[in-house]
């Protein structure tokens, strides 16, 4: 396999694929994406705002900073940023994905440079970003190393790339697995692979082994009560989130 797709999983690409049509669908096969997104929207702008001395109050807070979205999926996220002011490239290996998400933003009055493309193929151009943010993807590539390596030389020295993802312990298999995809029906049975879930220990291990340095993470946590998702300095059980700065 060459460089470019070295990070690819063919079959996870396949599972995406099959539910693009879904994705602005907010009771659809991606409707625990739409209840997490204000939670992990939340920490994401918070965290830009504070590495870049942003005001979140202002009109185009984002303005002057390239943000890079890989698997951007439908643009759930690289359209709110965007609409912050940000230069948004959302990128996805999973092609069916492109077209719905270009049809949306234009949709929406947003113009967001979508591409049919893996993360490794952005590192081959010189192209660089203030902030790489990888959401919901690294438990579903094939290297999560190589990955996460790839995510750092995407970075401008002084960069900041955001890793979420699902932690792996029986909780998480109750909660993701059993929960999500089997009671609930949130999500089609076999989405997600427990045994590709990473640990907050691993990620940051992962993370430092590229050279960023790990400077914070929170848990995001679902409330079955309010049925909303909050962020939690102590609750890194099933899902988290991570902030990491290229030197």
């Amino acid at each position: 396999m060459d460089k470019t797709t070295k990070t690819i999983d063919p079959a996870e690409v396949a599972k995406f694929e099959a539910m693009a049509a879904e994705w602005w669908d907010p009771n659809g096969k991606f409707k625990p994406l739409h209840m997490l997104n204000p939670c992990r929207l939340d920490y994401v702008t918070g965290q830009i705002a504070q590495q870049f001395g942003c005001d979140l109050k202002a009109p185009a807070p984002f303005a002057g900073l390239k943000v890079l979205d890989i698997g951007c999926g439908g643009g759930l996220l690289s359209e709110p940023v965007a609409r912050l002011g940000a230069d948004v490239v959302g990128a996805d290996a999973a092609e069916r994905n492109i077209p719905v998400a270009r049809l949306h933003a234009e949709a929406q009055g947003l113009a967001i440079d979508y591409r049919h493309c893996a993360a490794e193929d952005i590192v081959a151009t010189d192209e660089r970003f203030d902030v790489v943010m990888a959401l919901e993807i690294i438990e579903h590539v094939a290297d999560p190393q190589g990955f996460a390596q790839t995510c750092a030389d995407l970075l401008k020295p002084g960069g900041l790339m955001l890793c979420s993802t699902l932690n792996r312990n029986p909780k998480s298999y109750m909660m993701a697995i059993v929960g999500a995809e089997r009671i609930m029906r949130w999500l089609p049975v076999g989405t997600h692979d427990w045994a590709k879930f990473v640990t907050p220990e691993e990620l940051e291990t992962m993370i430092r082994r590229t050279g960023l340095d790990f400077v914070d993470r929170k848990g995001m946590v679902f409330n079955p009560i309010t049925w909303r998702w909050k962020l939690s300095d102590r609750d890194l059980s099933v899902n988290y989130i991570t902030a990491s700065v290229k030197r």
